[in-house]
């Protein structure tokens, strides 16, 4: 097992405003783009060669990893040009793998934190014989995700759509975003059009006869597409909930990134990550929270479970709980911004101005 595919082109819109000037897979969770959580544990597993899919901000990728040595890896980038779904991404950078037919590719989506055993799918995988083996988590509740029954050998037996009703909750399984492909596979998949894995490609397989395989691992998963869960990844890779060898520095309650200056009575706890360059106020409690570089949090300001995009300033006294500001956005002193509430890049909040909460 030497290659992957690691799908990173989706516009992040749920992440809004953290997207806007940033790939979803690029936003810094513990003090580095996601990204390279990714690449780091697909190393360690023994990866050697991964083709990125692109396609929303696709010039970012390459400038900041390069060829991938840095990471002991050789990566690749193939941009797609118009939407083609994650089966027609797959299948769009099919050219760049080694691999022969039979042979397994290992394929992420890049947005889910996990600390899914790689080695272990793709032996489930090789000893199996499958031609597609899924990644499979358990959660307590279904009903947001697509439904994957398997039975006592753990092939899979259907794909159901989000379960409408109790009785239609025959599983507590779903697909967890990792699969192993036969390279035949890939190279089966259409090309030129949008193909989607999950309502066509599954299903076709499944119907045509094909050994789909699936694996429940239960260790960490957590989907980063809102930004209440990417703040809250963030804060369990520093704390060391979530596996990572690519965190730059000592898991525990803070992680303070070189530049940062944090006054000498400020108390950051809860995985807080204080990107390069910042600065947080004498006074201030950070809880939970991403201080992304540059940005500045005032003094007696309190920031619980935020995030704080690039450059951003937060007023004195100013209450953020479950907040997200995005770069470069200005919030005077005396606001209180809670319960999901976004704050769009570069806009400026006059002090005392908000003082209620919402659910936007």
């Amino acid at each position: 097992m030497t290659e992957a595919i690691l799908l990173v082109g989706g516009k992040g819109t749920r992440l809004r405003p953290l997207t806007v000037h940033t790939p979803k897979p690029m936003v810094p969770a513990a003090g580095v783009p996601f990204l390279t959580h990714q690449l780091a544990r697909a190393r360690a597993a023994g990866v050697e060669h991964v083709v990125l899919a692109t396609s929303y901000l696709a010039e970012v990728f390459e400038p900041h990893f390069g060829d991938g040595s840095d990471l002991g890896l050789h990566l690749e980038y193939v941009t797609e040009r118009e939407p083609l779904g994650t089966g027609g991404a797959i299948r769009n950078v099919a050219e760049r793998l080694h691999s022969g037919p039979d042979e397994p590719v290992l394929i992420f989506n890049g947005d889910i934190l996990t600390g899914l055993d790689i080695r272990a799918l793709v032996a489930t995988h090789v000893s199996a014989g499958a031609d597609v083996s899924l990644h499979l988590t358990r959660v307590d509740d279904p009903r947001a995700y697509g439904l994957v029954p398997t039975d006592e050998d753990g092939r899979v037996t259907a794909f159901l759509e989000k379960p409408q009703t109790p009785q239609e909750i025959v599983t507590d399984q779903i697909n967890a975003g990792a699969y192993v492909f036969n390279r035949s596979v890939i190279d089966a998949i259409p090309t030129g059009r949008p193909v989607s894995v999950e309502r066509e490609t599954f299903p076709g397989l499944l119907a045509a006869g094909a050994h789909l395989q699936g694996m429940v691992d239960d260790t960490y998963w957590l989907d980063l597409g809102t930004p209440q869960a990417f703040v809250r990844g963030s804060a369990d890779l520093v704390l060391g909930r979530a596996p990572s060898p690519a965190v730059p520095g000592r898991r525990g309650d803070r992680l303070v990134l070189a530049g940062a200056e944090v006054a000498a009575d400020a108390k950051l706890t809860g995985g807080t990550v204080v990107g390069a360059d910042a600065r947080i106020g004498p006074g201030a409690r950070v809880e939970g929270s991403t201080v992304l570089a540059g940005a500045v949090v005032g003094e007696g300001a309190r920031v619980r479970d935020s995030l704080i995009g690039a450059g951003a300033r937060i007023g004195a006294r100013t209450v953020l709980d479950g907040a997200v500001i995005g770069d470069g956005a200005r919030v005077g002193a005396d606001n209180e911004l809670r319960d999901g509430m976004r704050v769009w890049c570069d806009a400026a909040i006059p002090t005392a101005a908000v003082r209620f909460s919402s659910d936007q």
